[in-house]
């Protein structure tokens, strides 16, 4: 298991290059229902075309986009504000005034432990905090140490555990609390929980031997 260092490759989602397999979704701000007037029907890609959303277009194997009037457009490698100009450009010769806003909607973080609500959060804002993914987690429970909290970086290949204390105000300017795509949070407990989980865990164990103790002594009694 690795130690943090600033040499870190991992990227966070500002600097974040578009790859293979992304998803994007795609508006026009002066059309949010679709990128031009009306749905696109020349592309099996694009979902959710109805949505005020925007519509959601897969990153192709070789590193293209499918788009309604401009066809396939080369996004592999670009951050997501280059892409969005590139794209913009594109359009702005065939439609008028287009301001395009685009996200990767399948980059996410997994939060686990004393949370209000675990689970797999996307990252479709530009250098989210961990501060900000316990917020959209529902906050700490009671039952959270916010002296020992773990973000587990880089899968399995290149694991790093980054140790935080949430109680340091030096922890808000910690550049390594932005997180980064498939960062795993953990909430630890804090003592108090430990101990009850420990007394509950005991509790839980000894209860069938003092059944099987009782039950004995009431049989001995009985054939005696």
């Amino acid at each position: 298991m690795q130690a943090f260092n600033n040499t870190a490759t991992i990227t966070d989602t500002a600097t974040y290059r578009i790859q293979p397999q992304d998803l994007l979704q795609i508006k026009n701000l002066q059309s949010p229902k679709y990128i031009v007037d009306e749905p696109a029907t020349t592309t099996s890609a694009a979902k959710g075309a109805g949505s005020t959303e925007g519509q959601t277009f897969l990153v192709e194997n070789d590193g293209t986009v499918a788009l309604p009037i401009i066809g396939h457009v080369k996004v592999e490698g670009l951050k997501r504000y280059d892409a969005a100009k590139h794209i913009e450009n594109l359009y702005r010769k065939e439609i008028k005034n287009p301001i395009i806003e685009l996200k990767i909607v399948n980059l996410k973080v997994t939060v686990l432990g004393e949370v209000k609500t675990q689970g797999s959060y996307a990252l479709v804002k530009d250098r989210t905090s961990l501060i900000e993914m316990i917020g959209e987690a529902g906050g700490l429970t009671e039952r959270a140490n916010s002296k020992n909290v773990r973000i587990i970086r880089g899968g399995m290949k290149n694991q790093q555990v980054i140790d935080l204390d949430l109680s340091n105000l030096n922890t808000l300017s910690d550049p390594r609390i932005i997180l980064k795509n498939e960062d795993i949070i953990y909430i630890t407990q804090n003592k108090q929980a430990v101990r009850s989980t420990k007394v509950t865990g005991f509790s839980a164990i000894l209860q069938p031997i003092i059944l099987l103790l009782n039950t004995a002594l009431i049989i001995y009694t009985i054939t005696r």
